[in-house]
């Protein structure tokens, strides 16, 4: 058993509590169970508590043994001299709090239904399996997921928000700057990501601005600090944008990627050189990128806005040096759907906390017309008969997986909760 149980218990009432007695022998009355303390100190403040004929207000402190309240040292903390009436699974021995006053303790052994025990004890002793309830998700009510979806993708966007605020606090608020930083790591995706984040952090974005004037400047900027133009190949473009780069990096004194660029195990359409072209495309067309999409409003404008294309020499090409079958190589809808879900919206909603604007309900706008992510975990939530009909829900997906499934805290989960009520 898990303290986490006995707080789900205390929380909800979920025990007998018909002629409660504390274990000295008074009768207990529960006028007030407390709110769940997320800090340190007692488990549950402000609670209302009636022993015997006298009416306490304190806090509750939960254990799973009586005597854990000395294993932790409560004894001798003041902040435990408040606690009003210890409450255990099982009662060891007695327990004072700092000034010698013995503590009222109530014993739950005994007071909760086997039903709710049997639940608890199928949700958490089975082992190998992907998550605790998986028997049992595909059954919850509509509603309870539907709530607890939501409040899972705020979850994910208020995390993604704390990093965002530790990018804008070392740009000195420039949230252009952040944009690209954020950006880059996008079009750099999962294979090259950190080398990409490693390539716009070195390189200031007041550089950027100067040299997106002519867009193969640009280009040769973002390729040439990606280190992909340190070779010797028999290519005129090749030559042309190492000369520029070659003039850039001495005039700036610039600071290659410190990550290695990779193409292995990538699609052609996804190598480095064809997104970093693209990525120039984006910000030689877009001079104030960030004011433009903070106006855009509707999904289709912010699809039109990153539209970007590889220069021309890409049309024939995937890589320097070697002719392929003409094909324009733009940015695709799939794509700028990842770009939404993990860097624009993320960071509109930073925005908004900002400049005191709350308006989730335009973000959820957005991402509910996005189609969901394709991933093993989506994947498996799916196979478990979880609905998945936009990026909303896949992005909620995730967060239940890593936040709550994983660390197994069902007790902190709607859908854990609906297990075990229901």
């Amino acid at each position: 058993m898990k303290e986490r149980f006995l707080h789900y218990l205390w929380q909800y009432q979920l025990f007998n509590k018909q002629k409660l007695i504390v274990t000295a022998g008074e009768s207990v009355e529960i006028q007030k169970s407390g709110y769940l303390n997320h800090n340190s100190g007692p488990d549950f403040l402000e609670a209302k508590i009636q022993v015997g004929d006298q009416l306490w207000a304190g806090s509750v402190e939960i254990h799973l043994k009586s005597s854990d309240w000395y294993v932790h040292n409560h004894e001798t903390d003041a902040s435990y001299d408040n606690v009003i009436l210890h409450v255990v699974w099982e009662d060891d021995m007695p327990v004072f709090r700092e000034n010698n006053t013995v503590v009222s303790t109530l014993e739950l052994k005994g007071l909760v239904s086997k039903q709710i025990w049997n639940k608890y004890q199928n949700l958490f002793q089975k082992t190998n399996r992907w998550i605790a309830c998986e028997s049992v998700i595909g059954e919850v009510d509509n509603f309870v997921w539907n709530n607890w979806s939501e409040r899972l993708y705020v979850e994910r966007l208020e995390r993604k928000s704390n990093e965002i605020e530790k990018l804008l606090k070392d740009s000195t608020n420039n949230w252009e700057a952040v944009l690209f930083q954020l950006l880059a790591k996008s079009f750099g995706l999962k294979v090259n990501g950190e080398a990409f984040n490693s390539l716009a952090k070195n390189t200031d974005f007041s550089i950027l601005r100067k040299e997106r004037i002519n867009a193969i400047n640009l280009e040769a900027l973002l390729i040439g600090q990606a280190g992909l133009l340190e070779d010797s190949i028999d290519d005129a473009y090749y030559t042309e944008l190492q000369q520029i780069y070659r003039y850039q990096q001495h005039k700036y004194q610039l600071i290659q990627a410190d990550h290695k660029i990779r193409f292995f195990r990538l699609r052609p359409s996804n190598f480095p050189n064809i997104r970093l072209s693209q990525l120039a495309d984006l910000y030689a067309k877009n001079k104030n990128l960030f004011q433009e999409f903070i106006k855009s409003e509707t999904v289709d404008s912010l699809y039109h806005l990153l539209q970007a294309t590889a220069s021309s020499y890409w049309d024939t090409h995937y890589i320097f040096g070697k002719q392929s079958k003409k094909f324009k190589k733009q940015t695709t809808k799939s794509f700028i759907d990842l770009l939404l879900i993990n860097t624009l919206i993320p960071l509109r909603f930073t925005y908004q906390k900002h400049i005191g604007q709350r308006a989730i309900e335009t973000l959820f706008d957005i991402v509910q017309q996005l189609k969901p992510e394709k991933n093993s975990i989506v994947k498996k939530y799916q196979d478990l008969g979880i609905k998945v009909d936009n990026a909303m829900d896949s992005q909620a997906l995730l967060t239940l997986k890593n936040t709550y499934c994983k660390p197994q805290r069902c007790l902190e989960c709607a859908v854990g909760l609906a297990v075990l009520k229901g």
